[in-house]
């Protein structure tokens, strides 16, 4: 009971904090609408992103479910962005479930543009068994992997470290992002891998400040998937997704993304939809201090 709780306290704070700080202006930044590869976009420096990325899908042999990670990215330092996350998950006829939280850094060690702009990430998980959010996919991971039942799956518990090289290009219009993912039980096990990569372009580059105009919808593609271990780097026995995407930027600093995965491999499931919708708060601490002021 207390996990269910717990679970949709996140999900309802999140969206109580979209639908209630909507004084913001105009979104200045195109955010890529990835659900799994990471770009060189960092957050400004004191600003705050509240967004809830939502993945639903159902394995062969086991029951639909739908998984939300709620992310809280604060822009530390122009080269440094941190993230916070909750997870949880409610599976068809079973259970609903908060399933943990990750803690993640992203680091840019050279601001000026390059053909490749390569950026270092390190993250820290503590999460159960029972986390559905496919927020990467490494190893041999599989849709085996999410048919266990809520029961079984949440009494195993899973500290994890995860390190990223992101390479990020701007080709014109268009975004190419390249992740290789290293991924290791701090228990126990050898170190999984995986890799996310991805390309966006903006419907148009022509800027135009209006909701429906074509410069605010990005379209791209990702794929993602696992690569083995230490024992083996392989491509057998391992998923992999190919994703269409759509992010919309609405011009109160929300932004709605769109993707549909189709797996092309055995261990893959069929199909993952996800829907992302976030939130951005320009220099957080300094509106705080004015509504403090204000009072």
């Amino acid at each position: 009971m207390l996990n269910r709780i717990c679970f949709f306290a996140s999900c309802f704070a999140g969206l109580f904090l979209l639908m209630t700080l909507g004084t913001a202006r105009v979104l200045h930044a195109q955010e890529k609408p990835y659900f799994v590869t990471y770009s060189q976009d960092l957050e400004e420096p004191g600003n705050l992103e509240i967004e809830a990325l939502n993945a639903v899908g159902q394995p062969m042999g086991g029951d639909l479910f739908g998984a939300t990670a709620l992310e809280l990215e604060y822009g530390t330092r122009a080269w440094w962005t941190s993230e916070f996350y909750l997870d949880g998950q409610t599976t068809a006829g079973q259970s609903t479930l908060f399933t943990g939280f990750r803690v993640e850094n992203r680091v840019r060690p050279w601001m000026s543009e390059h053909w490749i702009n390569p950026l270092l990430y390190v993250e820290y998980e503590n999460i159960s068994g029972a986390d559905k959010t496919l927020l990467e996919v490494v190893g041999h991971d599989g849709q085996s992997d999410v048919a266990v039942a809520n029961a079984e799956a949440s009494q195993e518990h899973q500290h994890e470290a995860e390190l990223k090289l992101i390479l990020s290009s701007n080709a014109g219009a268009w975004n190419i992002s390249e992740n290789f993912i290293s991924e290791k039980n701090l228990g126990h096990a050898p170190w999984e891998f995986g890799y996310a990569v991805g390309a966006t372009r903006p419907l148009s580059t022509r800027y135009q400040r209006c909701t429906f105009c074509a410069n605010q919808f990005i379209a791209g593609v990702e794929a993602y998937g696992g690569l083995g271990n230490t024992d083996q780097l392989t491509l057998g026995n391992t998923s992999h997704y190919i994703a269409p995407l759509l992010g919309w930027n609405l011009p109160t600093r929300m932004r709605v993304s769109f993707s549909t995965g189709f797996g092309i491999s055995g261990s893959s499931m069929d199909h993952i939809y996800r829907v992302g919708y976030a939130y951005e708060i320009p220099q957080i601490w300094t509106r705080l201090r004015n509504v403090r002021g204000a009072e």
